[in-house]
């Protein structure tokens, strides 16, 4: 995939030297709150991954890494995401618009008709952001992931369809 370029980010292919960039923000408190497990495996799922996973440039310096996966079925094919930023690039829109830049390529070349995300459910500043991008509540996926305690965890699920964005209803101004 080449670089995608958003209003002030680029999105690249992580490669294995941004791991240590990726393992210093997910030991940051206001990243580790919501990766509470980490990524165990950063450099084995860099060097090869069904997932795809993009760092988020901003000025040149790794902000952080959005990640996308897809189900590429003929009958059912959408993408999911994941990502983080380091704190010090929080509530700077950077996260919005790396999601927004991917969404464009995802429901557009990418050719999925769907993107999902499912932060936690108490991740409030995530969903308002996610949701300001057109994304809707579709349901709450109970006890879906587990915590560093041993504690079952609620997500939210929130999808966007092509339909939306052709609609306007997301923001793709750039």
């Amino acid at each position: 995939m080449d670089p995608l370029a958003g209003r002030a980010v680029v999105l690249r292919q992580a490669t294995l030297e941004d791991a240590p960039a990726f393992r210093a923000m997910l030991d940051c408190e206001e990243v580790a709150r919501w990766w509470e497990n980490g990524w165990p495996d950063v450099e084995r799922d860099l060097a090869s991954s069904d997932d795809q996973h993009l760092a988020i440039m901003v000025h040149g310096e790794v902000a952080g890494m959005i990640q996308w996966w897809e189900v590429n079925s003929p009958i059912c094919r959408y993408a999911g995401i994941d990502m983080f930023l380091h704190p010090g690039h929080h509530r700077q829109g950077y996260g919005t618009d790396a999601l927004r830049t991917l969404i464009n390529w995802l429901l557009g070349p990418g050719g999925h008709h769907r993107v999902t995300i499912d932060p936690a459910t108490d991740n409030t500043a995530a969903i308002a952001c996610y949701e300001k991008l057109g994304f809707r509540r579709v349901g709450v996926l109970r006890q879906y992931w587990q915590d560093s305690t041993g504690r079952w965890r609620d997500s939210l699920l929130l999808d966007l369809l092509a339909d939306d964005l052709a609609s306007g209803s997301m923001y793709v101004a750039r």
